[in-house]
């Protein structure tokens, strides 16, 4: 894959974007622009909270307006650079297009956690939760009406990385290689988006008492001391919501005994795209994912995956500490 000229960042508000784009721009030597800062500023100005500014500029095209022609201008300037900001994709061509993601808790979590200023303010985990949801639905909402894009589909972007328990340096570290063509380079030339996932919140999709060679202590050993990078991408489908594999329990399994926070995977089908025989990503989901499996692979792997309204819903769901959760 040839090094592209930029980076730009969009994301999950708490995903940790603005730490991860300034450590990589000092890392290759980079100026970093930050849409974020500059519309907290604007907020400021105005006396209104980041939401009331995303609210705001629902009715107000000016606010977007003159943010957007700033990122034309950048882009076309043909500079090399690092960007972060939540539209900067649309406005990029020659870039690799990062997306981060994270657990919408551990986002509040961290929000919570950091510095608050006048345009960004929370007294709760809950509360977080809540506000930053409403910011994001606001923002998708405003790109769709006024640009005709979904900021929540994956295809819009190159890699696509979950932070919920990875390190800002794990992240770094590949999303460097991923930018310089060492990790991903044929899944990024010929089928983007890589995914770069949290092996403890992919759903399997089969019965794990069917799946074969998945405590081969040999091969499990081969992962861990070959490290997530050199795992063979796994086949992965996303509802919108979950992320599920169409192919590779064997390699997740790997990888959670052998302690990684990220791996890489290949997405095959999103929402609406078919999986096999037609059927959606969404469908293939509430077939194939119920209660049983679940329990059963969170017992063999000791990881807690949220049971899926389908699943809750479904004939075969049972409560926590009831026969069969865990058995």
């Amino acid at each position: 894959m040839t090094v592209r000229q930029s980076i730009v960042f969009n994301g999950d508000l708490g995903s940790g974007k603005s730490t991860v784009s300034v450590e990589i721009a000092k890392r290759l030597g980079m100026r970093r622009v930050s849409v974020g800062d500059l519309y907290r500023q604007m907020a400021q100005e105005r006396q209104m909270t980041a939401l009331q500014l995303n609210l705001h500029a629902e009715l107000d095209q000016a606010v977007d307006g003159y943010v957007d022609q700033l990122q034309r201008d950048i882009a076309a300037s043909g500079e090399s650079l690092v960007m972060d900001s939540r539209l900067a994709w649309h406005f990029f061509t020659d870039a690799l297009k990062v997306h981060m993601i994270t657990e919408p808790g551990e986002a509040a979590r961290r929000v919570l956690a950091r510095p608050s200023g006048p345009a960004e303010s929370y007294t709760s985990l809950e509360e977080a939760t809540a506000k930053l949801r409403e910011r994001s639905e606001s923002e998708r909402g405003r790109f769709l009406v006024r640009y005709g894009v979904d900021k929540a589909r994956l295809r819009n972007y190159d890699l696509i990385c979950d932070t919920t328990r990875a390190s800002a340096d794990e992240v770094i570290e590949h999303i460097v290689a991923a930018y310089e063509g060492t990790l991903g380079a044929d899944v990024l030339r010929d089928a983007p988006p890589l995914l770069l996932l949290d092996p403890a919140r992919v759903y399997p999709t089969e019965d794990i008492a069917t799946l074969r060679g998945l405590w081969d202590s040999e091969f499990v050993g081969e992962v861990a001391g070959a490290g997530d990078e050199a795992l063979e991408p796994l086949r992965i489908g996303y509802t919108g919501e979950y992320f599920f594999v169409v192919d590779g329990h064997r390699r997740l399994s790997a990888a959670l005994q052998s302690g990684f926070r990220l791996v890489p995977a290949q997405l095959v089908a999103e929402v609406d795209e078919p999986v096999v025989g037609g059927m959606s990503a969404v469908d293939y989901f509430a077939a194939q994912v119920r209660p049983g499996i679940v329990y059963d692979w969170e017992a063999a792997h000791g990881t807690r995956l949220p049971l899926p309204e389908h699943a809750l819903l479904g004939g075969d769901a049972v409560l926590a500490g009831e026969p069969g959760h865990g058995a």
